[in-house]
Parts: structure tokens; C-alpha cells; sequence
């Protein structure tokens, strides 16, 4: 018996083949078009996905202005973050957020990354999102190409 033949290919960042796709986030629910980039820009749709390899394509996310939030959460989700100082603990919700030039990049940013590894390696796929509010994005020169994120699963 040939034994070579089940033995496991292990992607490497050499061997990792990272495409860059375009995904229109026009009146998609929020959390769960991110979890569908978190496993994009992770691999896990890939054959070759590697647990530990940054193995993922690049992801560019057009129309994130009108992403829409699922139930009430529009209005009462709260999202904390904190200044460093005392008494700097500070609260907003997502229609306070939409208001912001970088508000709907906080959201969106803030779910993918709570849904990918925590460490070295997490925050490194972070970098492979790319989110435009328009429907103009300067990464043409990548040549992306547009999927259609109701396929995934």
C-alpha cells in the first residue's frame, strides 16, 4: 500500500493561493454577512485551509452604509469602549455610530474581528478587510471579483 498518497497538504503563506473578492453589503443583516467574511478571510471555504496559516482571500466590502441590523438592535445594541481615564468609559449604539464618517467601518470591523482567533494571527486577517461606504473602492488595480455572499453558507 501506498502511504504517500494520505498524507495531508499543509497550506504555508508560499503555497497559500489569496484572491480578492468584492462583496455588496446593500441590505444585509450585519452579523450575518460578517461571519460569512470572517470564514472568507480566514480559508475555511478553501480546500486547503490551514488552522494556523493566514491562508484567506482579501476582502472588500462596498455599500457598508446599508447594512441593516436585525430586531430593534439598531437602537439598543450598546457598544462600550473605554479611554484609559477614570470615569472614561464611554457608550455608543449603531444609530449614533451611522452618524460618524468611520461609523458603519467601526461596526462592521468590530463584528469580523470579535469572529476570527484571538492573537498574532487574528489580528494580522484583519488587515485583509477592506470597507468602503459607496460603491467606489480603490483597490481596481487587484482586479477583484464580485461573489455573491447569499451562496455561502
Amino acid at each position: 500500500m501506498n502511504t504517500l498518497s494520505y498524507k495531508t497538504i499543509s497550506a504555508n503563506k508560499e503555497t497559500a493561493k489569496k484572491e480578492w473578492v468584492v462583496i455588496d453589503a446593500t441590505d444585509q443583516v450585519v452579523g450575518r454577512l460578517c461571519s460569512k467574511v470572517a470564514k472568507i478571510i480566514r480559508g475555511k471555504y478553501k480546500p486547503n485551509f490551514t488552522p494556523h496559516v493566514d491562508c484567506g482571500d482579501n476582502v472588500i466590502i462596498i455599500n457598508a452604509s446599508k447594512v441593516v441590523f436585525s430586531g430593534k438592535k439598531e437602537t439598543d445594541k450598546v457598544y462600550t469602549r473605554y479611554t484609559g481615564y477614570p470615569g472614561g468609559q464611554r457608550f455608543n449604539t449603531p444609530a449614533e455610530l451611522r452618524k460618524r464618517e468611520d461609523g458603519m467601518d467601526k461596526i462592521l470591523r468590530h463584528a469580523v474581528k470579535g469572529m476570527l482567533p484571538k492573537g498574532r494571527l487574528g489580528r494580522r486577517l484583519l488587515d485583509n478587510l477592506y470597507i468602503f461606504n459607496g460603491t467606489e473602492h480603490n483597490m481596481q488595480a487587484q482586479q477583484p471579483k464580485a461573489i455573491d455572499i447569499n451562496q455561502y453558507k
